[in-house]
Protein backbone atom coordinates (compact mmCIF):
# COMPACT_ATOMS: atom_id res chain seq x y z
CA UNK A 1 0.00 0.00 0.00
CA UNK A 2 1.11 3.55 -0.64
CA UNK A 3 3.32 5.35 2.37
CA UNK A 4 0.34 8.79 1.79
CA UNK A 5 -3.12 7.37 0.72
CA UNK A 6 -4.84 9.21 -1.48
CA UNK A 7 -7.64 11.49 -0.16
CA UNK A 8 -9.64 12.70 -3.17
CA UNK A 9 -9.88 16.55 -3.04
CA UNK A 10 -6.62 16.32 -0.57
CA UNK A 11 -4.06 18.77 -1.33
CA UNK A 12 -0.23 17.10 -1.87
CA UNK A 13 3.32 18.48 -2.38
CA UNK A 14 5.46 16.10 -4.40
CA UNK A 15 9.53 16.14 -3.50
CA UNK A 16 9.96 18.53 -6.64
CA UNK A 17 7.82 20.77 -4.80
CA UNK A 18 4.74 20.77 -7.22
CA UNK A 19 1.41 20.99 -5.95
CA UNK A 20 -1.41 18.25 -7.25
CA UNK A 21 -5.12 17.88 -6.08
CA UNK A 22 -6.25 14.05 -5.91
CA UNK A 23 -9.54 14.26 -7.95
CA UNK A 24 -10.50 11.07 -8.47
CA UNK A 25 -9.26 7.51 -6.30
CA UNK A 26 -10.59 3.90 -7.30
CA UNK A 27 -8.82 1.51 -4.77
CA UNK A 28 -10.13 -1.40 -6.62
CA UNK A 29 -7.77 -0.52 -9.93
CA UNK A 30 -5.71 1.31 -7.92
CA UNK A 31 -5.24 4.40 -9.77
CA UNK A 32 -5.41 7.69 -8.55
CA UNK A 33 -6.15 11.02 -11.01
CA UNK A 34 -4.43 14.55 -9.92
CA UNK A 35 -4.95 17.49 -11.13
CA UNK A 36 -1.49 19.95 -11.03
CA UNK A 37 -1.74 23.72 -9.78
CA UNK A 38 -1.15 24.86 -13.43
CA UNK A 39 -4.21 22.78 -14.28
CA UNK A 40 -2.43 19.56 -16.10
CA UNK A 41 -4.74 16.09 -15.44
CA UNK A 42 -2.41 13.03 -14.66
CA UNK A 43 -3.58 9.44 -13.74
CA UNK A 44 -0.89 7.67 -11.76
CA UNK A 45 -0.88 3.59 -10.79
CA UNK A 46 0.01 3.01 -6.86
CA UNK A 47 3.63 2.78 -7.81
CA UNK A 48 4.18 5.79 -9.90
CA UNK A 49 2.31 7.69 -6.88
CA UNK A 50 4.94 6.49 -4.63
CA UNK A 51 7.61 7.84 -6.59
CA UNK A 52 6.23 11.07 -6.38
CA UNK A 53 6.87 10.95 -2.57
CA UNK A 54 3.45 13.28 -1.85
CA UNK A 55 3.30 14.96 1.22
CA UNK A 56 -0.01 16.73 2.32
CA UNK A 57 0.19 20.60 1.25
CA UNK A 58 -2.19 23.28 2.30
CA UNK A 59 -4.41 24.50 -0.97
CA UNK A 60 -3.19 27.34 -2.71
CA UNK A 61 -4.09 30.69 -1.90
CA UNK A 62 -3.86 31.96 -5.16
CA UNK A 63 -6.59 30.37 -7.43
CA UNK A 64 -5.36 31.23 -10.84
CA UNK A 65 -3.06 28.31 -10.95
CA UNK A 66 -4.66 26.29 -13.48
CA UNK A 67 -6.56 29.14 -14.86
CA UNK A 68 -3.44 30.36 -16.59
CA UNK A 69 -3.52 34.07 -15.79
CA UNK A 70 -0.33 36.38 -14.57
CA UNK A 71 -0.98 38.88 -12.09
CA UNK A 72 -2.23 41.84 -13.52
CA UNK A 73 -5.27 39.72 -15.50
CA UNK A 74 -7.25 39.58 -12.37
CA UNK A 75 -9.13 42.72 -12.94
CA UNK A 76 -8.58 43.48 -9.27
CA UNK A 77 -5.38 45.12 -7.42
CA UNK A 78 -5.49 42.15 -4.78
CA UNK A 79 -2.86 44.36 -2.82
CA UNK A 80 -4.68 47.28 -2.84
CA UNK A 81 -8.70 46.33 -2.09
CA UNK A 82 -10.94 48.98 -3.72
CA UNK A 83 -11.86 50.05 0.27
CA UNK A 84 -14.17 53.16 0.49
CA UNK A 85 -13.72 54.37 -3.37
CA UNK A 86 -17.05 52.46 -3.73
CA UNK A 87 -20.61 54.08 -3.77
CA UNK A 88 -23.92 52.68 -2.92
CA UNK A 89 -26.13 53.09 -5.78
CA UNK A 90 -29.21 53.68 -3.68
CA UNK A 91 -27.92 56.91 -2.51
CA UNK A 92 -28.58 58.07 -5.63
CA UNK A 93 -32.70 57.15 -5.66
CA UNK A 94 -34.96 59.95 -5.73
CA UNK A 95 -37.93 59.01 -3.08
CA UNK A 96 -39.55 62.19 -2.67
CA UNK A 97 -41.67 61.62 -5.78
CA UNK A 98 -43.57 58.76 -3.93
Amino acid sequence: MSSTTPSVGAWYKTTEGELLEVVAWDPEEAVIEVQFFDGTVEEYDLDSWDLLEPQPADPPEDWSGSLDLMREDYGVDREHPAGDTHTNPLDDIDITNQ
